[in-house]
């Protein structure tokens, strides 16, 4: 489904895993590899070319909260579990999918979240803060109106509580404060030049090797 398909409704539409990562892949967000697959034998195609550990998911904008569904399969070692997975999750979507998401296994002790909301007043706002499960109990994160600069991207950095977790520590390297800016650029980038957007969820950006990689996104339209 491309967005200029959608963007003369006036009701939200969420939009599914695999298209908002097409729509938000053209502003250079970066993403873990995946193949969006409907059938055994593109699985194991899929698969074999990405390579286990995989994740599974199930795609369909008719599931924003995926885990709550049982619709996401971590750590899948082989091509048989591979395979009950998918029919596992495609019971529990029974018609309503477009297909299993196959994606790698992105390994870091670190997850934030950053998106997009557009405020009533003041217009799209770029988010950033801690992610992963805290990221309602810590309810640790940062606003600015759009469009942002990189300078104003890494004040947000500072802003959070958690600040600290962004460098070095415990034998982890520092993230890639640079390539973090950049995500909440083209967020705010994204939000003047879409006004049909009405919230981006990038939840969570899991840092690998001090580089941060989003491994899932959500994309609400009007």
């Amino acid at each position: 489904m491309e967005m200029e398909q959608i963007s003369s409704s006036t009701e939200k539409k969420s939009l599914s895993e695999h298209e908002s990562k097409k729509l938000l892949t053209r502003y250079g967000i970066p993403f873990s590899k995946e193949i969006l697959v409907t059938n055994r034998d593109e699985l194991s195609a899929a698969a074999h070319q990405i390579g286990f550990p995989l994740a599974l998911k199930g795609c369909s904008d008719q599931f924003t909260h995926k885990t709550e569904m049982n619709l996401v399969s971590l750590d899948v070692k082989t091509l048989d579990e591979a395979n009950i997975e998918f029919e596992r999750i495609n019971q529990i979507m029974s018609d309503r999918g477009a297909g299993v998401l196959v994606q790698e296994m992105v390994q870091g002790k670190r997850e934030l979240m950053a998106g997009l909301t557009r405020d009533a007043q003041f217009g799209p706002c770029v988010v950033f803060g801690l992610g992963g499960i805290f990221t309602e109990a810590l309810e640790d994160v940062c606003f600015r109106m759009a469009p942002i600069n990189k300078k104003q991207a890494y004040e947000m950095f500072h802003d959070i509580r958690g600040k600290k977790l962004l460098g070095a520590m415990r034998g982890m390297e520092p993230v890639d404060l640079d390539a973090l800016a950049e995500i909440l650029v083209a967020l705010g980038k994204l939000g003047m030049e879409r006004n049909e957007i009405q919230e981006v969820d990038l939840n969570p950006i899991i840092v690998r090797n001090g580089k941060p990689v989003a491994v899932d996104a959500l994309v609400v339209t009007n």
